[in-house]
């Protein structure tokens, strides 16, 4: 791990607090955002410590170096050396087991957590042609495009790249792809939701557990920094991203496994949805819960559990294991 400082000297809770960062744009513009609500909050300075990640170096398919944690681990080295003071995480790419050493202080409230299509020409994801070349570096997305062409009776080629954004949106540009798949929260926190030519419904494309959600984190026994950290919270958004990491726990899938979930509110009640499918789109447990607005993280998880268990009973280790195994798709 290499890290940093970009400002001010390091200091402690109280002081100047040291925010940890992954170096790309995106994630300077995130831990930005934080860094100004905790000033706001509490009066102290924050300053941001690069720090650089496996996932950031690696050129391999995330879906071969695993997915899980290449982003976060370097960052929650840095917390546990107390080289910073916190860090911020983009939850989607968080494992699902938390460190007893540290804490999840704060998630602040959700952006936008569906995906996007930028495509050449202003293409919409209905209006693309046949045999488009999709690049995405995901397997969920890869699976739902490939189920979506499928339904309609068509064919997508999904392409594996990685990158920031700048470069994944350059392959569009340069013509080496039709469309890319981005968050519309990651372009929303870099001002660029206006480059997007589709918004991707979630009975289309069901986005990864968590997805649009921030994590804030720092160590367990800094009780001060906790407690200062708390006003940034939002209770809605835990309840609904604790159940969605839930699904993906239950599954034992990590970050970069082929799984979707999505928490929304409607008339008092929380729907759950879950989605799983090899990644030719062939095959998809696609199931739904809806169950009264969870008050607490406890219920959030038994929530995420029981639809997982039923994803299960449907075959939905078989998709994870190998990507062939048969199942319904169905919707509760």
């Amino acid at each position: 791990m290499t890290a940093r400082t970009r400002a001010g000297r390091p200091g402690r809770t109280g002081r100047t607090l040291r925010l940890g960062t992954r170096r790309s744009a995106l994630a300077l513009a995130q831990s930005g955002q934080v860094a100004r609500a905790v000033t706001r909050m509490t009066g102290h300075p924050v300053e941001l410590v690069e720090i650089t990640t496996y996932g950031d170096v690696s050129r391999e398919d995330l879906a071969r170096i695993g997915g899980t944690g290449v982003f976060a681990a370097a960052l929650r080295e840095a917390l546990v050396r107390g080289e910073v003071d916190l860090a911020v995480h983009s939850l989607k790419d968080l494992p699902t087991r938390q460190p007893r050493e540290l804490v999840l202080a704060a998630i602040p409230a959700r952006e936008d957590p569906r995906d996007v299509l930028v495509a050449r020409d202003g293409h919409t994801l209905a209006d693309l042609p046949r045999g488009a070349r999709i690049g995405t570096g995901s397997p969920r997305r890869a699976a739902q495009l490939n189920a979506y062409a499928r339904s309609r009776g068509t064919e997508f080629e999904t392409v594996p790249v990685r990158g920031n954004i700048d470069t994944r949106m350059g392959y569009v540009t340069a013509g080496g792809l039709d469309a890319v798949v981005l968050a519309a929260a990651g372009l929303g926190r870099l001002g660029r939701a206006g480059e997007a030519t589709d918004v991707l419904p979630a009975g289309t494309l069901l986005p990864a557990p968590g997805q649009g959600a921030l994590a804030v984190e720092c160590g367990a026994d800094d009780a001060e920094l906790i407690a200062a950290l708390a006003p940034l919270d939002d209770p809605s958004t835990r309840i609904a991203v604790t159940a969605e990491r839930a699904v993906l726990a239950a599954l034992e899938a990590g970050c970069s496994a082929p799984v979707g979930a999505l928490a929304d509110r409607t008339r008092g009640e929380m729907r759950l949805r879950g989605v799983v499918g090899t990644t030719d789109g062939a095959t998809l447990v696609r199931l739904s819960a809806t169950a009264p607005v969870p008050r607490t993280a406890d219920r959030a998880r038994a929530l995420g559990h029981e639809l997982a268990a039923e994803m299960l009973a449907q075959g939905a280790a078989g998709l994870m294991a190998d990507g062939t195994a048969p199942a319904p798709d169905r919707t509760r």
